[in-house]
């Protein structure tokens, strides 16, 4: 049987991170800047469980922060969109660059 390491997981942890992170930078698209936050998350949640399984695996410590963390991912994302919405219903545009208002 082929056993993962925590090398290899915490390097797919890293690139979903990096990943998210430039596509936080480099999207001007609200909608895919708020999915680039949630591959950030989901990253962080990887480690959580990474680190629980090899350091705590008695314990339920990464665990329990990482449903607490998709909770919370979920109401973001929630109020997220709801935010996007009115900001289309008011711009016409949920591009980031088209308003003055949303630049800064």
């Amino acid at each position: 049987m082929n056993n993962i390491g925590i090398e290899q997981i915490l390097f797919i942890s890293t690139a979903l991170f990096f990943i998210g992170v430039y596509g936080l930078f480099t999207r001007r698209n609200m909608i895919t800047m708020l999915m680039a936050v949630e591959l950030i998350l989901n990253s962080v949640n990887i480690n959580f469980v990474s680190f629980n399984k090899y350091l705590y695996p008695e314990r339920l410590d990464g665990v329990f922060f990482t449903i607490f963390i998709i909770a919370i991912a979920a109401a973001e994302a929630a109020v997220a969109i709801a935010i996007i919405i009115n900001i289309y219903r008011n711009h016409q545009s949920i591009d980031v660059e088209d308003s003055e208002e949303m630049k800064y």
